[in-house]
C-alpha cells in the first residue's frame, strides 16, 4: 500500500470513530511525517483526490496547523486553494523540522501553514458535523511547576475540553530550564494524569503565554535537542495554546515575588536583588549545580555588592533554598561554597568587563 493509500485508509477509520481529538493527533503527527519539500504535492493529491477521505485529512490537517499568518497565495500555492481568497491560519507550518547536530529531527520551520489552510478551504462544510469542532476547544484550567527535583525542566499543562463538553484532554509541555527555557516534551493526555504531577494552579493565559515562549525559542535555536515525540505533537500543543484567551507574552514567572522568608539582616535585601537577577525568568531551577554557579562564579564576576550584601548572602542563599525544595544535596552545597564568597568578592580579578566599568564609575 502506498503512503497516500495509507492516510486515506486511516481517514476512513477516523471518519467511522468521529472523535475529533484523535483525528486532531492523527494530523498532528502526519505533519510530522510530511517532508518539507513533500507538502505541495501532497496537498494537491488530496485535493485532485476530492473523496470524503480526503477532504477530511485536509481539514484536520487545516485544523491542527492553524497558527501561523496566511501570506496572500502566489505561484503554486494558489493552485491548492479549493475556493476563493485566503483562509486564516495560525502556527507551526507542516514538515517545519530541522536537523539536530546529530543527524535526528529536531522541531523547527518549513512550509506556511497558510498554504495547508488554502488547499482546505470550503471543506469543512462538506463533511460531517463532528469535524467542525476540531480545534474549537474551552481551557477549564491551568498548572505550572517542576518537573524534576532541582526545577531543571518544568511542565506547563493546560486542560481542554471541546465546545460540545466531550472529550476533554490535558496538554502537558516540558520546558527546559538549563537550555533557556525551550520546549523539549509534550503530551496530550487523559485530565487524571494531572493527578500524578506535582503542579500548581496559574491563569491559564500566563501558562499558554510560556508554552508558546517555549516553542518560539526552540524555533531560534538551530539543532536544538528534544524528544523524538515532539514534532507529531508539537502542532496541536500550538493550536491548543493560541485558543486560551488573555495569552500574556512574554509569560513571567512569580516565584521570587512570593518569597517571604528573607532573613531580618542587614544587607539582605541588597544580597537577594543580585539572587533574583540571577536566577531571572527561570527561578524554579535551582540545583548544587546552580548554587556553585551563582556564589563562587557569577557574583564575583558579575555583582557589586555592599559589604552588608556579601556578609548577608549565604543566609539569604539558604533560605532561597530551603523556599527551593530544601534539599539536603542543595543546602550542603551552600554550606560548601559560602565560605569562600568574601575572598572571591575581594579579588579583582575574577570582575567582568561591565563589573569593572561599573566599579570605576562609581569610584569617580
Amino acid at each position: 500500500m502506498t503512503a497516500f493509500a495509507t492516510v486515506i485508509a486511516q481517514a476512513r477509520d477516523l471518519l467511522r470513530w468521529r472523535s475529533p481529538l484523535r483525528t486532531e493527533l492523527w494530523a498532528a503527527r502526519l505533519t510530522a511525517d510530511l517532508e518539507p519539500d513533500e507538502v505541495e504535492a501532497f496537498l494537491r493529491r488530496l485535493v485532485e483526490d476530492g473523496s470524503t477521505e480526503a477532504r477530511l485529512t485536509l481539514a484536520a490537517l487545516s485544523a491542527v496547523n492553524a497558527s501561523a499568518e496566511v501570506r496572500p497565495p502566489t505561484g503554486e500555492d494558489a493552485s491548492l486553494s479549493a475556493g476563493e481568497g485566503a483562509g486564516s491560519a495560525v502556527g507551526g507550518g507542516v514538515g517545519r523540522r530541522p536537523v539536530d547536530h546529530d543527524g535526528s529531527r529536531s522541531v523547527g520551520g518549513g512550509a506556511d501553514g497558510g498554504v495547508v489552510a488554502r488547499a482546505a478551504q470550503g471543506v469543512m462544510e462538506t463533511l460531517p458535523g463532528w469535524v467542525r469542532r476540531m480545534g474549537r476547544v474551552t481551557c477549564d484550567g491551568a498548572w505550572y511547576g517542576k518537573a524534576d527535583r532541582f526545577g531543571e525542566q518544568t511542565l506547563a499543562a493546560l486542560s481542554f475540553r471541546y465546545e460540545n463538553g466531550k472529550e476533554p484532554h490535558l496538554l502537558v509541555v516540558a520546558i527546559d530550564q538549563v537550555s533557556g527555557g525551550l520546549a523539549v516534551d509534550a503530551v496530550v493526555e487523559e485530565v487524571k494524569f494531572l493527578d500524578d504531577l506535582d503542579l500548581r494552579a496559574e491563569e491559564p493565559g500566563v501558562v499558554a503565554g510560556r508554552v508558546l515562549d517555549a516553542f518560539e525559542l526552540g524555533d531560534r535555536i538551530m539543532g536544538a535537542l528534544v524528544a523524538e515525540t515532539l514534532p507529531s505533537v508539537r502542532p496541536v500543543a500550538l493550536s491548543r495554546a493560541h485558543a486560551v484567551p488573555d495569552l500574556v507574552r512574554p509569560a513571567p514567572d512569580d516565584t521570587t515575588s512570593r518569597f517571604q522568608e528573607l532573613p531580618e539582616l542587614p544587607g539582605a535585601q541588597e544580597a537577594f536583588e543580585k539572587l533574583a537577577e540571577f536566577v531571572g525568568d527561570r527561578p524554579l531551577w535551582w540545583s548544587p549545580a546552580r548554587v556553585t554557579q551563582f556564589l563562587t562564579s557569577w557574583l564575583p564576576r558579575e555583582a557589586i555588592l555592599s559589604e552588608a550584601g556579601i556578609a548577608a548572602m549565604p543566609e539569604v542563599v539558604r533560605a532561597w533554598s530551603r523556599f527551593a525544595g530544601g534539599h539536603a544535596e542543595v543546602l550542603a552545597q551552600v554550606e560548601a561554597d559560602a565560605p569562600r564568597l568574601p575572598a572571591l568578592m575581594g579579588d579583582d580579578s575574577l570582575a567582568g568587563l561591565g563589573k569593572r566599568i561599573a566599579q570605576a564609575q562609581r569610584d569617580r
